[in-house]
């Protein structure tokens, strides 16, 4: 049986394009191979379709007049309010119309809206700094709810703006959030409390990460070139950030903490500005001061402690080291 085909419109503003180059590297299924098996037709995408000029200008008038039905709008990149609120600091090419405004008129009539990216979710990094082009997300300006389409906007389904975030996002969380909304199969109740899909944002970073067994005995690394655990000393937020970075590598076998760089915590508001360097862990009286998501801070000390007390030579010796340098004990296991 065919399925029936949902059209989508992907619209881009205060951003670098990051989340688009990123789903292009979708991995089973690849990106094309979801849009033919989930019948997701492409109105329009600023990379993907041959459309530009007044070709581009006569669909969105199309959709804005009723003469095509949109199904998701996608909207990459923060949305520029600026300056005083007119949102001339992005006129849609070939148009006098900002962004800004083909936005607010377009976003109501979609079944679904989807904010790829956290720029489009909270703001981003378009948004730090004294964020002179007063850029914001789509339903949230960093933290609180509003944004560009204000807290109360719910597009044709009832549902408020999905929040794919991430910096970019992983290529599957666009690719999957396009597959449930394309049958109708993502409810209220199936995003989190940042209206991030649960799929992934019921995960942490740290699930899965390739230096567990660092950080289980607290064996920390010193430096970015070392492979012991981040969080003591580098600035790794894994433990407290939203992702499934680490069970659902990037391109088959990646992650940031794989890569060697801390956990920056990019799925949540308002990361780009955490008040320090982003390779640096901020601490009080020599404890970290991000604790791992529900771990009271005396059942931390006392772990951190006796998990020290019990660390292997191996791991001590290896954590501050840029390879493996011990190796672990060869030790029959056979229990008869």
């Amino acid at each position: 049986m065919k399925r029936p085909t949902r059209t989508v419109l992907w619209l881009q503003s205060g951003g670098c394009g990051g989340c688009t180059m990123s789903m292009m590297c979708a991995e089973n299924p690849g990106l094309f191979a979801t849009l033919e098996n989930f019948g997701l037709d492409f109105l329009w995408h600023p990379s993907l379709s041959e459309e530009s000029g007044t070709e581009v200008v006569d669909i969105l008038n199309d959709i804005i007049t009723g003469k095509r039905t949109l199904d998701i709008l996608c909207f990459e990149g923060s949305v520029l309010r600026g300056p005083n609120g007119t949102g001339k600091f992005h006129i849609l090419a070939g148009t006098d119309r900002p962004m800004l405004d083909w936005l607010r008129l377009i976003a109501p009539l979609a079944n679904y809206v989807v904010a790829v990216g956290t720029c489009a979710t909270y703001g981003g990094i378009t948004a730090a700094g004294n964020n002179p082009t007063d850029a914001t997300g789509l339903q949230y300006d960093g933290r609180n709810e509003g944004g560009a389409l204000g807290a109360a906007f719910r597009s044709r389904s009832g549902l408020p703006v999905v929040n794919i975030a991430g910096c970019p996002t992983h290529p599957n969380w666009v690719s999957e959030t396009l597959m449930l909304l394309s049958e109708d199969a993502l409810a209220l109740s199936d995003l989190d409390t940042l209206r991030r899909p649960r799929f992934y944002a019921d995960h942490l970073v740290h699930h899965g990460c390739s230096r567990n067994e660092y950080y289980e005995y607290k064996a920390s690394a010193e430096s970015l070139s070392e492979i012991g655990c981040m969080m003591e000393n580098l600035g790794c937020v894994g433990t407290q950030a939203h992702g499934d970075c680490n069970t659902r590598a990037w391109n088959g076998e990646g992650s940031c903490t794989r890569g060697g760089y801390p956990c920056i915590n990019c799925t949540a508001p308002e990361f780009e500005e955490p008040g320090r360097m982003f390779t640096e862990t901020p601490k009080v009286g020599g404890i970290p001061v991000g604790l791992p998501t529900d771990m009271p801070k005396a059942w931390f000390i006392a772990l951190a402690s006796l998990s020290k007390a019990a660390t292997p030579a191996r791991l001590r010796q290896n954590a501050t080291a840029d390879h493996i340098i011990a190796p672990p004990a060869d030790r029959n296991t056979n229990l008869k």
